[in-house]
């Protein structure tokens, strides 16, 4: 489990391309009771070339993970992180103080990734693993179950609900830390 040492919880925040994932961390970074760090893993490895290139078929650039956590360990070890990123498996389990894979009706997705102008082979990829629930799986797998929280991700409601939701526990953790 992660470090009780940490000032500030590690949050990873995940969930299939679309669901929500960036906007919800940035609600949460901003209203936190405490300083949390938003980072966007997606665009942290472009940032710092944490990669081995550009696939053109899935437009996007292929991890170099070793390289990405590496670069992520120091910032998880100090804590007050959120990780925002469609995967979380990769993460060690130390790290994780909270892990909260979003979900979207698929139709929803879909609509989504198509303004996003996913092309179609990805949109149908990301689709079918909403459907198959496949990013839950991987934090039901990679996690302590009483850290994993499933949210639904579709209206402007259900997110201010989860960001709320989300304080609350950071100020339990908060007190909890503290006893």
């Amino acid at each position: 489990m992660a470090s009780g040492k940490r000032q500030a919880p590690v949050i990873i925040l995940t969930g299939t391309p679309g669901t929500g994932k960036s906007t919800h961390a940035q609600f949460l970074a901003e209203a936190s009771p405490i300083p949390l760090k938003n980072i966007n893993v997606s665009e942290f490895v472009k940032e710092k070339g944490l990669h081995e290139g550009y696939d053109e078929e899935w437009q996007s650039y292929t991890v170099d993970e070793d390289r990405l956590l590496d670069e992520l360990e120091p910032l998880a070890s100090a804590g007050g992180l959120i990780l925002d990123w469609h995967t979380c498996e990769l993460f060690p389990e130390r790290w994780a103080d909270l892990v909260i894979v979003l979900r979207c009706d698929h139709t929803q997705l879909w609509e989504r990734l198509e303004k996003r102008g996913y092309p179609v082979k990805k949109i149908k990829e990301n689709n079918e693993a909403e459907i198959m629930e496949v990013v839950l799986e991987e934090a039901r797998q990679s996690y302590p179950a009483e850290i994993v929280i499933e949210l639904k991700s579709e209206t402007m409601e259900d997110i201010e609900s989860n960001v709320s939701r989300i304080v609350d526990w950071i100020k339990a953790w908060q007190k909890n830390q503290a006893d």
